[in-house]
């Protein structure tokens, strides 16, 4: 059975008992606490924290999920993997136990001529918690599966909660028996290879409390309302139904293995070592197309990080199998082929997937370049030392900063004879992480933060947002929030929170920033509003600061935005569309916007490109915008359902949650996107745009800034003043002017060469006289000495190589020389020391006599064994530095 036929069959099943089909959200969480999603429950987190309601009593998806935890253990096992897709079923205080339970069952072991996906149950095995007897008798009683066949697990396999207090309970988890040639008997207690865990059936009944692991915490109770949260591995089920040994063996993956062994003529099953490599890259190009897929760029941190991450280490496997040149184009093209069924998304984004992937591939390929140079420095430096081991920190950082993968440092330096210091390389990765994950920690205590803002929640409902056609109005404080918990009142001078039933005030979101104002009382009292937040859905929380008076809860008020604010705000997000839309029409619909902020008077954009924006192509754009500001477009705004909306041709943004019911902006005829944000009326009302320029803000994404209205204006006006100078200053018309600078910084140019020249000819004219006072030293012709302050480091180095040249020439040719020349530039010193041939043999390198020098002159240095420079900061010991190095000289000749 395909995977695409599993997928659609689960969807099937529980549609016909009353589930409602959710679509898979975004791999890019709806949740701070998260990078990505990690599992299919997590965009129904929401409805089980009580944030807010459920869409319906009943839900079922399959969701697109990716974890990276165990990202060295892809390819060697047969379940761990990057990407994969969670098959749910979830009940929100409807059915519990024996429907979920009874459901599974059903799917599971019905024929497959019947819709069930035919799996023998004499092969099922059932896990239940410790002292949940209840499932162990509905497994027995109702489902009739046999007590030996149904084994009970401690809270670390059959206990679930989200490491936070909140909602958690049992679970129950049945499990496939591969057969002998898997191991041992024995069930999954004894052998989880054999026996593999194929479906998770979570049963939310308790409240827990404050805990220190897994295991270690207190139930406080029952909930108020009974959930169900399950979850089957698609990829799982499909090893089984396909008869495969590991699912990276299933079709999905497997037509990427495929491709991969075309490209590098190593065939699968043919050793180990290869195998794992191929694995990894089927799996890592599935992953990596699906992020990129959602909106995700690779990056140096966050989400980026993890594509850039996944993404390098299948091109680095790809090249361990033989492959040469770029290969991602091929295998993005199979992974495209394969999943584009069950998410057609993926084949109407193909051209900007493509664009991404094969950007990230070339750029790795430049670092491996980079890095490979990185590496043979650090190589030479150990060998100089005398290790035999590159130490841990060099493959940490090139490791770190350069994306250089460990095993690939393992092999080059074994290439060259030496060993990496691995203990020292995996402690450093070790704290890494153990900051990510106190980091995390941290972040998930958002939890108990959010209590507050839960509660005026639950007590008032949601904030009716009436800013879209008012700019204020009469509203009720339904709840104030000080020092994160909730107060019944507030006075003067103290910073508040204020939730109210109704209100103009925008709440930051969408790119667009929150509105500021002021809230009047009838009493007087004022609240300055600086800010306003969403922390939970549906409320707006107004920040600000009691100006004058007291506010109290139940208080009415007025509630009044910053008006010529919003509206500069409004302009700039209007112009935020026609930007997009006229990069779209330039560069195709792989210009996705990636991002936003509108503030008032000006905006920036982030877009996806492979490289930067010609000139031209910017010039084009502005002049769109522009040509249809003076259209007078109308901008309208219409609530649809999403479907709707899409089939409208509305652009929404990658990485955006979006509800069923969504807003839809219009722009006359030329622009059509999803959004909540405040715009104008016409375009006529932003009077002008002006791009001023797009710069790189990490692979892949570009940021253009850009100025609306009278902000333009104003940048025009103090534009035009500086030509209008240079035209006094250039006697000039204003489209002169660039030719005469460009003459002006010619000839400048050309007095800086001849400046250069003349000073380097006075510096070598002391050359002769600098050879003819050579000393010997134990056979060593040495020239020591300081030149005239300001001789730079070049001069200083073409004096220094023009002495030895002179010396070598003058005398014997077996004769060692040894040049050491000083000067002090911006009161710090320097030096260049070069040595011949004749002088290495003795072990005069030029290298140890500037760290000697530099050393008494409080700095350090370095460079190759016949020619070397350092530096400090102190001028006064040149002297000795002069010393300390025919000390050397003497000793070591």
């Amino acid at each position: 059975m395909e995977s695409a036929e599993i997928r659609r069959r689960w969807l099937r099943f529980f549609e016909e008992r009353g589930h409602k089909v959710v679509p898979s959200a975004s791999l890019i969480a709806d949740d701070p606490t998260l990078l990505l999603v990690p599992a299919g429950m997590v965009p129904f987190k929401p409805y089980f924290l009580g944030e807010t309601a459920p869409p319906a009593p009943r839900a079922t998806s399959v969701q697109k999920c990716v974890r990276t935890p165990d990202i060295e253990e892809v390819g060697k096992t047969t379940r761990h993997g990057t990407f994969f897709q969670m098959c749910g079923n979830f009940s929100f205080g409807d059915y519990f136990k024996e429907g979920a339970i009874t459901y599974a069952w059903e799917l599971l072991t019905a024929p497959q001529d019947k819709g069930g996906y035919g799996l023998d149950p004499e092969r099922l095995w059932i896990t239940v918690y410790l002292d949940d007897d209840e499932a162990e008798r509905i497994w027995r009683e109702v489902v009739g599966v046999p007590a030996e066949r149904i084994q009970r697990l401690g809270k670390k396999d059959n206990f679930w909660s989200m490491g936070v207090p909140g909602p958690c309970g049992p679970c129950s988890e049945i499990n496939y028996d591969r057969g002998p040639e898997f191991g041992p008997e024995g069930g999954p207690a004894v052998n989880d290879e054999r026996y593999v865990e194929i479906w998770n059936l979570v049963f939310m009944q308790y409240a827990r409390g404050e805990g220190t692991s897994k295991e270690d915490f207190e139930i406080l109770g029952d909930l108020p309302s009974k959930n169900i949260d399950t979850g089957l591995g698609l990829e799982r089920l499909a090893m089984i139904l396909q008869g495969v040994r590991n699912m990276y063996e299933i079709d999905t993956s497997r037509a990427v293995i495929d491709k991969a062994t075309e490209l590098t003529g190593r065939a699968y099953g043919e050793a180990e070592a290869s195998d794992v490599s191929l694995r990894v890259v089927s799996d890592h190009m599935r992953a990596s197309v699906m992020l990129i897929g959602d909106g995700v760029t690779p990056g140096n941190e966050g989400r980026g990080y993890v594509l850039r991450r996944i993404m390098r280490r299948a091109i680095r496997n790809m090249r361990l199998l033989g492959a040469s040149g770029p290969v991602v184009g091929e295998l993005v093209d199979v992974v495209i082929k394969t999943m584009g069924e069950q998410y057609p998304e993926l084949i109407t984004e193909r051209k900007r997937i493509e664009t991404v992937a094969l950007a990230e591939e070339a750029a790795f390929l430049n670092t491996l370049r980079s890095g490979t140079t990185i590496l043979d420095n650090a190589v030479t430096e150990a060998k100089a030392a005398g290790s035999g081991v590159l130490p841990g920190d060099k493959a940490f950082l090139l490791h770190d900063t350069w994306g250089f993968p460990i095993d690939l440092t393992l092999e080059m330096a074994a290439e060259q004879g030496l060993a990496v210091d691995e203990d020292g390389f995996r402690r450093l990765m070790t704290e890494q992480r153990e900051r990510a994950k106190a980091d995390a920690r941290a972040k998930k205590t958002g939890h108990a933060d959010l209590g507050a803002y839960r509660s005026v929640a639950d007590a008032a409902g949601s904030t009716d947002f009436t800013g879209y056609t008012a700019y204020e109005n009469e509203a009720t404080i339904v709840g104030l929030i000080a020092n994160g918990a909730s107060s019944p009142a507030a006075g003067e001078g103290d910073e508040v929170e204020v939730v109210l039933d109704r209100s103009p005030f925008y709440a930051e979101g969408g790119g667009q920033i929150g509105d500021t104002g002021r809230i009047r009382l009838d009493t007087g009292a004022v609240v300055v509003v600086n800010d306003v937040q969403k922390p939970v859905p549906g409320v707006h929380v107004h920040k600000g600061v009691v100006q004058v008076g007291e506010v109290t809860v139940g208080a009415p008020v007025l509630a009044s935005i910053d008006v010529h604010r919003r509206r500069a705000i409004a302009r700039a997000h209007s112009a935020t569309h026609l930007t997009h839309q006229a990069l779209r029409d330039a560069l195709g619909p792989t210009a996705a916007q990636a991002g936003s902020e509108n503030q008032p008077g000006r905006f920036r954009f982030d877009f996806g490109s492979p490289s930067a924006v010609p000139g031209s192509v910017m010039v084009d754009v502005e002049q769109k915008i522009n040509e249809v500001l003076a259209r007078d477009l109308d901008v309208s705004a219409e609530i649809m359902g999403l479907e709707e909306a899409r089939r409208s041709g509305a652009i929404a943004e990658f990485g955006e949650k979006y509800g069923e019911r969504v807003r839809v902006v219009t722009i006359g005829d030329f622009s059509k996107e999803l959004c909540g944000g405040t715009h104008v009326h016409n375009t006529a009302q932003l009077g002008l745009v002006k791009l001023l320029g797009e710069s790189s803000i990490g692979s892949g994404v570009r940021r253009i800034e850009a100025l609306v209205g009278v902000d333009a204006y104003n940048f025009l006006a103090r534009e035009h003043t500086v030509v209008a100078q240079l035209q006094e200053l250039l006697k000039g018309r204003p489209e002169e002017l660039p030719e005469k600078i460009s003459g002006m910084l010619g000839r400048l140019k050309d007095a800086e060469k001849e400046i250069e020249k003349f000073r380097a000819e006075k510096v070598l004219q002391a050359a002769a006289g600098l050879a003819e006072g050579a000393r010997d030293v134990r056979g060593t012709a040495l020239v020591t000495g300081q030149v005239p302050d300001g001789t730079g480091a070049d001069d200083l180095r073409r004096l220094v190589l023009d002495v030895r040249g002179r010396l070598n020439q003058s005398g014997p040719s077996d004769r060692p020389v040894v040049v050491a020349l000083f000067s002090v530039v911006n009161d710090r010193p320097l030096t260049v020391i070069a040595t011949d041939e004749a002088a290495r043999g003795r072990g005069l390198k030029a290298g140890d006599l500037v760290r000697a020098a530099a050393k008494t002159l409080g700095g350090g240095g370095g460079g190759k064994p016949d020619v070397a420079q350092g530096g400090g900061q102190n001028p006064a010991a040149i002297g000795e530095a002069v010393a300390a190095v025919e000390r050397l000289v003497a000793e070591t000749a």
